[in-house]
């Protein structure tokens, strides 16, 4: 009888146990609208959520689970990715036309992710035709669990900015452009938050606040800065770094970046300013003011002097930017116990991304092949053993000479689960590129002019590397990353400026293994949309 009431308390104590240990959830609604907005001082048509602009932001805390009701009200299908959020075994809620059907008009689909082992600044924006230039965009920030310390004294505060670039005109419209084979014009001004020049932080003298800052633009590198104040780096895209201290920092299209910054100087108000990168003799520039607490008057004078066009400046400080390999992220242990460099790979990539003319209208290609998205979502074609979607290894492992013509084509790269892979970001253009990986965080271990080669890997950072989602390719040069490839699923490598990827710069990764497990793949979802080959399936 004793031993029985035993194993019956321990039976109602083991699940009492299960219950108290799961992770917070986080439930939201989500209606998508069109609506008037103004951010550059005239009407146009924006992408409200919830009525919106930008979109609301999500504050979590590692682990929490993600519940998102997105309603479309739009007149056209719509979906959201979760930027740098790695979806840990379950592509399924990736938001990308690979992984998901789009919602259709007047309904709606629930998204369940958790935050796994991840802390730091991301965003979420559409990933459906050109809807990130109307809006949709927004915050999602990631705080450490309370058992974790941070390598830094805690904050008096915290700011969130979305800076990026941004068109007067509507987004069916430049999409016309582009599917007509035209290039875009260039934007028309930059945001700070929805606001070319009035958005304001304020903060008390002598404290210290962190800034979150993202680049949501559509195509264009900026330079961020504060009057007066310098800025100390202290995490990039979820990664804590080494606290080096700068006044003023280049944050590239798709790319999240966090500064501590302290209010000591005179009681005043103060410009916040970002400005353009890499375009020319014209310079776009928005304005936002830290403002002081007891000071009533507006920020003045001239305002920060940036960089412009120089590629050296920028290349010297994304080589300065190093992992503090001591620090915890997410997890108790130091980020620089995977040691990364001492690794060999088992396949190396060298992407080179071109501009194409294909019958006779503007295409982007990757090793010659401009990506297409079937009708039927990659990731069900792949669950489902759907034929003549795609085929693997579709698309080459390096460039194919430059003389070869560009072809339409579904890219999709086989890789084996748990792969240690270098990819090669080979940029022989004039302009600067921005690559993003969806479901991993990638090494970034060299950026050099010139064209890569095997010997390059002798200036490879191999120790601090930073772990991040998105990477800049200089004009003319290459950057190098190395990734363990150990999260399943169909997995989307894009180019984060947004016309470049529209008309198709971009891949999948389908990282597989032949193991039915939920310990390595989450199953379809019950809710999951159906369309193409697999809508019979519904």
């Amino acid at each position: 009888m004793k031993i029985s009431l035993a194993l019956a308390f321990l039976g109602i104590f083991g699940a009492l146990s299960v219950v108290v240990a799961e992770d917070r959830y986080q439930y939201f609604t989500w209606v998508v609208t069109y609506g008037t907005i103004y951010p550059l001082g005239v009407p146009q048509q924006g992408i409200l959520i919830n009525g919106q602009f930008p979109g609301p932001r999500i504050d979590g805390i590692t682990n929490d689970n993600i519940v998102v009701n997105v309603i479309n009200k739009l007149d056209e299908k719509f979906l959201i990715t979760w930027n740098g959020i790695k979806q840990r075994r379950t592509s399924w809620q990736d938001g990308v036309l690979g992984t998901n059907c789009p919602i259709p008009p007047k309904s709606n689909w629930t998204y369940k992710f958790q935050l796994k082992d991840q802390i730091g600044t991301y965003t979420y924006f559409p990933s459906t035709k050109l809807h990130r230039a109307a809006g949709a965009f927004g915050a999602l920030n990631i705080a450490q669990r309370s058992v974790i310390d941070i390598p830094y004294p805690a904050p008096d505060g915290e700011f969130t900015l979305l800076v990026g670039d941004w068109y007067k005109t509507n987004h069916k419209v430049l999409r016309r452009l582009l599917d007509y084979g035209k290039k875009l014009p260039p934007p028309d001004g930059l945001l700070i938050n929805g606001q070319r020049d009035s958005a304001v932080f304020p903060g008390q003298a002598g404290k210290t606040y962190k800034f979150r800052v993202s680049n949501v633009g559509l195509s264009t590198s900026i330079n961020f800065r504060i009057k007066n104040h310098s800025l100390k780096l202290i995490e990039v895209e979820g990664a804590h770094t080494l606290q080096d201290t700068y006044e003023s920092f280049d944050v590239h299209v798709g790319q999240s970046v966090a500064f501590l910054v302290t209010l000591n100087q005179p009681v005043n108000a103060y410009y916040i300013v970002a400005s353009s990168r890499f375009t020319g003799t014209t310079v776009l520039t928005a304005t936002a003011t830290l403002q002081y607490a007891g000071s009533g008057s507006k920020a003045s004078g001239p305002l920060p002097i940036g960089p412009t066009t120089d590629v050296d400046w920028s290349l010297k400080q994304a080589k300065s930017i190093r992992l503090n390999l001591t620090a915890n992220a997410a997890r108790p242990n130091p980020q620089g116990s995977f040691h990364y460099g001492t690794i060999p790979a088992v396949r190396t990539l060298v992407l080179a991304n071109s501009e194409e003319r294909i019958g006779g209208k503007l295409r982007y290609a990757v090793n010659k092949i401009s990506h297409m998205n079937p009708l039927t979502a990659l990731k069900l074609a792949d669950w489902f053993n759907i034929p003549k979607v795609f085929s693997l290894n579709s698309i080459p492992d390096v460039p194919p000479p430059a003389s070869t013509p560009a072809k339409l084509g579904t890219s999709v790269f086989g890789i084996t689960l748990h792969d240690f892979v270098e990819i090669i970001f080979q940029n022989n253009e004039d302009t600067i590129q921005s690559w993003h990986m969806d479901g991993s965080s990638f090494y970034v271990v060299g950026y050099e002019y010139g064209v890569w080669k095997p010997d390059s890997r002798k200036t490879y950072n191999l120790a601090d590397g930073v772990p991040r989602y998105t990477v800049q390719v200089y004009p003319k040069s290459w950057s190098a990353i190395l990734v363990s490839l150990d999260n399943k699923g169909m997995w989307n490598l894009r180019s984060a400026i947004l016309p470049r990827q529209y008309l198709g710069q971009e891949l999948y990764l389908r990282v597989w293994n032949n193991e039915k497990s939920l310990y390595t793949e989450a199953n379809i979802p019950d809710n999951a949309l159906f369309c193409g080959f697999a809508k019979h399936l519904h």
